[in-house]
């Protein structure tokens, strides 16, 4: 499918349809047929281009014999030619259409990465490129071929490594962030999507800003996204806007299991083999075998270090937030687990609640230790701790 027939079902279909098949890798390097050899060359070198790497103007120079000033002339000459060459005005009209559509749809403001990533996942042809190389052709559209409708952000509190509109009021954006970032820390605790973007509606800053940061594109996107996000679901969709402040804002990042919080949280960046046991547990929600919690630590990938089983095992016994609930199984203390024996935790519970039944005793114990009721039955022998005293046990004074 070519550049014109795709931009006439955007333009007359405005949907998901119209956008497969397109590649911007694809479509750049049919404008550069434009320049001659050398400025082919200069152009592809210089922005990573054709599946290499950026080259400096240095390297450039040296390879071609030419002055970094030389270089960074024709680099500047040739993407003048490429936007005002006859031939590169329905492609260049499609690109744009395309890219401030995406925008749009996302209040004008778009963490880099996140841009790519969609666009890489919207084309069907990338000529076999990478998702970082295909990234390079996405950066060279937007910062050179398209830079009187957009431009990068740079030396921002919120969005460093973004890029937006030219058209958008990045001041109403930077309002919300504020707010939303001053919540979160307050709240000190994960927030999955949906509870997040329920906070971001409540928002003061939002509801004075609503039209503006709504989504203001007619191109159905919904397919894209659920491509691109992790967790995607209907109400994300429903609010793909306020999804993307949250991945624009650098403050703000998902855990490996989906939950939003500060970045400099450990239960967000976990750095120690500590932070990651807790960050396991607490998202199983329930108690796990010292061997599963270092499985799955290995299993989320989250750095490079080795996880080692033993390491693991001496961390869950040295720290005390961890509690030993049966035989190799470890949970929460803060989940209500008490740490000791069976016969300690039974100690504590009728020094709490006063006699109570075996039946009882056996509920109790099993909210705090996964053990089988003989073992109770068999604590409760202890004459020494316990006695039977009309059907009720209690401890012996």
């Amino acid at each position: 499918m070519n550049a014109e027939t795709i931009l006439k079902q955007i333009t007359s279909d405005q949907q998901q349809e119209g956008l497969s098949g397109f590649s911007i890798a694809q479509a750049i390097d049919n404008l550069l047929v434009i320049l001659n050899k050398r400025e082919q060359e200069v152009v592809k070198s210089r922005f990573g281009l054709g599946g290499s790497n950026k080259s400096t103007l240095e390297a450039i120079g040296k390879k071609h014999q030419l002055t970094r000033e030389r270089v960074r002339q024709i680099e500047t000459s040739s993407v003048a030619k490429l936007k005002k060459a006859k031939e590169s005005e329905v492609t260049l009209n499609l690109l744009r259409q395309l890219l401030v559509g995406l925008a749009e749809e996302h209040s004008g403001v778009m963490d880099k990465q996140y841009f790519f990533d969609l666009l890489f996942q919207l084309s069907t042809d990338t000529s076999n490129l990478s998702k970082e190389a295909h990234g390079r052709y996405a950066d060279f559209a937007l910062t050179k071929l398209l830079d009187d409708s957009f431009a990068a952000i740079k030396n921002n509190q919120y969005f460093s490594n973004s890029i937006r509109l030219l058209s958008c009021d990045l001041a109403k954006m930077e309002s919300v962030a504020e707010e939303l970032v001053a919540h979160i820390k307050s709240l000190r605790k994960l927030l999955l999507t949906e509870e997040i973007l329920d906070l971001i509606i409540d928002l003061e800053s939002y509801k004075n800003n609503t039209e503006f940061l709504s989504p203001t594109s007619k191109i159905d996107f919904k397919e894209l996204l659920a491509r691109v996000v992790p967790d995607y679901s209907d109400k994300i969709y429903a609010n793909r806007h306020l999804y993307n402040l949250l991945q624009t804002l650098d403050e703000l990042e998902q855990n490996r299991f989906f939950a939003w919080g500060h970045k400099k949280w450990r239960e967000v960046s976990p750095k120690t083999i500590n932070d990651k046991i807790y960050l396991v547990l607490k998202n199983e929600g329930k108690p796990m075998y010292y061997g599963d919690i270092a499985k799955k630590i290995a299993e989320m990938g989250f750095d490079a270090k080795d996880v080692n089983v033993a390491t693991t095992h001496n961390e869950l016994i040295l720290d005390d937030k961890y509690v030993l609930v049966g035989r190799g199984l470890y949970g929460l203390k803060e989940w209500g687990y008490q740490s000791g024996t069976v016969t300690e935790v039974i100690s504590a519970i009728l020094t709490e609640l006063g006699p109570l039944t075996k039946e009882e005793i056996v509920e109790k114990v099993s909210k705090q230790r996964l053990v089988k009721q003989t073992t109770v039955n068999l604590a409760l022998m202890n004459k020494l701790r316990f006695r039977k005293n009309d059907g009720r046990y209690e401890l012996v004074k």
